[in-house]
Parts: structure tokens; sequence; C-alpha cells
């Protein structure tokens, strides 16, 4: 599984960190933090309840827990099985890993296949995001896109099993996994009783509640041309997902030419098209994750009018020629706080 890495996503609390003093809201003015490394990225988790600091590590054991199923970089993993028994056998599989597959599965239909987890022979020949990435040859792009089909990915709810109906298919659920996790950290916390957090995995966020304040959270929107901390505009959310993607945070350069990390299953290349960047705003992180691929393999315009037949889902698009692009329900709340780039279409 290559964890599709998102970009630094900040979050401007504003906060007067005064140690662990609390306001009349019980809630802390500085929260209970931890960082670790897990699924590859770096994961903050933020808790602001008194009381709550133990929520934490539950959820980084949650995360490790998860990350033994779902991650084909671990040999006794779920999915590594998947791939392993494909065009043999079905594999039963977990409660867990059987709701993400069928998740993912459907985002497949959505996007009339431009959101395919059966892209596993497609990233492995990359490499993009790891020390050896390299551009494949022609003859390797089409023996990795002819196995690519995520119609053959055949789920029995019975058996509650996976199946690859090909040999040499593979899974790789990079692009919706963290999504998926940000989501369970978010149900845990929920039954903890944890009514104000922030959780980062890799930049996946979800802002919990409200700030100690009682206002909203302010979430920066990364300039996907530069360094992770320079921002294009802000939002404000509250119990919310914010994850970005852009072809500038992971790509491999070959001859003078850069080939970011979002694959095309059809032709075995990274999408072309005017899309730099594109931030989605949803209920669900495991949504936002999938959204993110969604968009890129429509385009510009069919992205933008897919978003808009959402309930409760908006983007802010970055193009190359650095506009921003705006879905009807951020027309009101985007803050611009970057002159090079400029705001168009905000009617459309």
């Amino acid at each position: 599984m290559r964890l599709k890495n998102k970009w630094f996503i900040a979050v401007v609390a504003l906060l007067v960190l005064s140690g662990c003093s609390s306001n009349q809201s019980g809630l802390l003015e500085s929260p209970y933090r931890q960082t670790e490394f897990l699924l590859g990225t770096v994961v903050n988790l933020s808790v602001y309840d008194e009381d709550k600091e133990y929520v934490i590590e539950s959820a980084m054991s949650l995360i490790e827990e998860l990350e033994q199923i779902i991650s084909d970089e671990i040999a006794s993993s779920e999915i590594s099985e998947i791939n392993r028994q494909a065009g043999i056998a079905p594999v039963p599989v977990s409660e867990e890993l059987y709701y993400l597959i069928d998740k993912s599965l459907n985002y497949g239909k959505l996007s009339d296949g431009g959101f395919d987890i059966s892209v596993g022979p497609l990233t492995h020949l990359w490499r993009i995001g790891h020390d050896d990435a390299r551009k494949p040859d022609q003859e390797e792009i089409d023996q990795a896109i002819a196995v690519i089909d995520y119609e053959k990915v055949i789920l029995n709810p019975e058996e509650q099993s996976v199946y690859l109906e090909e040999p040499d298919m593979q899974l790789d659920l990079g692009a919706i996994a963290k999504g998926y996790i940000t989501d369970q950290v978010n149900a845990l916390f929920e039954e903890e009783g944890v009514t104000s957090a922030i959780i980062d995995l890799g930049g996946n966020i979800y802002v919990k509640g409200n700030r100690p304040s009682g206002e909203e959270w302010t979430v920066g929107v990364q300039n996907p041309f530069l360094a992770r901390g320079e921002l294009v505009g802000r939002i404000q959310a509250t119990n919310k997902s914010v994850v970005t993607s852009g072809i500038y945070e992971r790509y491999v350069e070959v001859d003078g030419i850069k080939y970011h990390h979002l694959l095309d299953p059809d032709t075995g290349y990274p999408f072309d098209n005017e899309i730099a960047g594109v931030t989605i705003i949803s209920d669900y992180s495991i949504d936002g994750d999938a959204l993110s691929t969604v968009v890129f393999a429509k385009g510009l315009e069919a992205g933008k009018t897919f978003i808009e037949s959402l309930d409760d889902v908006e983007a802010v698009f970055v193009t190359r020629d650095q506009e921003i692009i705006l879905s009807s329900g951020l027309v009101d709340t985007f803050e611009l706080v970057n002159d090079n780039f400029k705001l168009v279409d905000v009617e459309g």
C-alpha cells in the first residue's frame, strides 16, 4: 500500500499556549498532543477535552492495528494475502477490510474506473514517492494496465471474502486508506466523549467540534506549487474532513519531465489535465480521500460538476495556471490569502 501522501493542511487554532489550563467550556487551551510515525507518514493527534489524554494512546494503537490489516507492504496483512491468492482462491477478511474494499469499488463505479484499487501493478512499477522511483518502459506499463480492472474484484458478503479474478492482479488501498483510518479514529474519539480535537494523518485532516474559544477551526489550503505550509487560502470548519491532493506533492523527474503520483489506470501514466491540486471538504475522510482522486480522473469541468451533484461535499480546485475555482458552498466562505492566485468562475 503506497499511501497517498497529502500536502500539509495548516490548522490555524490561534490558541494561547499556557500549559494545560482549561477555560469555562471545560476544554484545554493547550491540548494533549502526540506525534508518531505510522502509515509511512507523520501522524499528529490533538485532544482538547480535559482528562481525555488516554484516548490518544488508544487511537495510536488503533491506527497500528488497522495498518497491520490493510498495508500491502506488510507480508502478514490481509491485503497481502488477497494479492498472493489472485486468480487462485477467495480470501476471508475482517469486517474492516471488507467494508473498505466495498466502499472503494463503489468509487470505482462513480468514477468510471478512474479510481481503481486494482491499480497495484502500476503503482509498484512507478514506485513514486520511494527512493527507487522510475519511469517504466511502455511494455511494462502495457502489461500492468492489462490486469487493472476493479470489476474483477469479487466480493462475497456471505463468506465476507475477496477474490481477484486474474493472476497478477494486486490491490493498492493507498488512495483511500488514510481517509478510512481517520474516520475510525474519529469514531473512537466519539465513543470516548471527545468533543474537540484535530486528527492529522499525514495531511488528512479532521477537525472535531470547535476551538476552546467556541469558534470554528481555521484550516489553511496548501499552495500546490510550493513547500508544505505555504497557503493559497483558508476556510472555516467544524466536524469536517479536509483532504488535499496535488501533482507536485510526489513525483519522479525523468529527462526534465515531472511525472506525478496520481496514475491513470487507463493509460498507465499520470492524469494529465488542468488541475494542479484539489481540496475536498466532506463529513467523512474516506470520501474526501477517494473524491480527490475521482476529481483528478474526471478533470476540472466534469470534476466540479460531479462535486456539485453531491450532498455535503465541497471542493477547492487549483489549476496549473494558478486559478482557484470553488464549489458553490464555499463561494462566501473561502478566504484567498495569496496574491499570486486569482479566484475565477465563482458563480459557476
